[in-house]
């Protein structure tokens, strides 16, 4: 195994050792595809990035895996990759990863404090089928009761489909658990592994959403900070104006029942046609490495 640096950042973080963990691995041309996916199982976070090359200019080519294997596009991963780009590698307040998906820019705005954010531009989201309640119910262990019956239960994608599932509020949102024989029909039926929860009722007054991830499907029992399903949410908002408009700006709190406290800024507008999608947020660097 080559002796590859790499380092760790908490992305979408309220502090340092909160948000979503995330590794990053510098000179990935020298590792297989084998050793890429043995790594992202060995530190067994919910993604690893590995930096194959790139410039300023061009971009960055980076690959993003799960402990399950590889995946086109991920929020954090994206954010957090970009802080080691531009912290290590010199890539400067603008920056390109070609992803999967594609190229995804990412940018840091600042107010002049430390308070760096780093914000990425998603793909524009794509709205798929609507889903019944009476299912993710079963899937949740939830009662239909649960579920926020004025918007729809619906399949999102920016990149990387999640299931937007909206709930009354957020004891339900606490009472959530996946039923897994349950999750593995549903996932043969509709080939969706991503299951995003969210309710308008916050535990700090400074946010929108209080939101939850599940994706075992990716080898992700639960996920404490989820740029990508957030991307969808924003889309989702903006589509069915759930705030009377066809713009908004929130902010979302995820990861409290996993002790992994995140806030995730959501940007969208809904002109008609694409629907523009940004997300945003804070990242911690924590640690570097060497492997040997």
């Amino acid at each position: 195994m080559p002796q590859n640096a790499f380092h760790t950042v908490d992305v979408f973080a309220t502090a340092r050792y909160a948000g979503n963990q995330l590794a990053v691995f510098e000179g990935a041309d020298a590792l297989s595809s084998e050793q890429m996916a043995a790594l992202a199982n060995e530190m067994n976070y919910s993604e690893t990035t590995f930096i194959e090359g790139g410039s300023p200019d061009d971009g960055y080519d980076v690959r993003i895996f799960t402990p399950d294997g590889e995946i086109p596009f991920a929020g954090h991963p994206t954010l957090g990759t970009a802080a080691v780009l531009r912290e290590h590698f010199g890539a400067g307040d603008e920056v390109t990863l070609n992803l999967g998906v594609g190229p995804i820019s990412v940018e840091v705005r600042s107010d002049g404090s430390d308070d760096e954010q780093y914000w990425m531009t998603q793909n524009a989201p794509e709205f798929g089928a609507e889903l019944d309640r009476e299912t993710l119910a079963e899937v949740l262990s939830l009662d239909a009761a649960d579920f926020d019956a004025d918007w729809p239960i619906q399949v999102v994608s920016t990149g990387l489909p999640a299931v937007m599932i909206p709930l009354c509020d957020r004891d339900a949102l606490a009472r959530s658990e996946v039923f897994v024989p349950a999750y593995r029909s549903f996932f043969d039926d509709v080939g969706v592994e991503n299951l995003f929860l969210f309710c308008p009722d916050p535990r700090d007054d400074a946010n929108d959403f209080a939101a939850r991830m599940y994706a075992p499907g990716h080898g992700v029992a639960e996920d404490p900070a989820t740029g990508s399903a957030n991307g969808c949410l924003a889309g989702y908002l903006a589509r069915h104006r759930y705030f009377d408009d066809d713009e908004i700006e929130v902010t979302v709190e995820q990861g409290y029942e996993m002790g992994r406290p995140s806030q995730l800024y959501l940007e969208a507008e809904d002109r008609g046609g694409e629907v523009a999608v940004r997300v945003g947020g804070r990242v911690e660097f924590v640690s570097k490495g060497r492997l040997v």
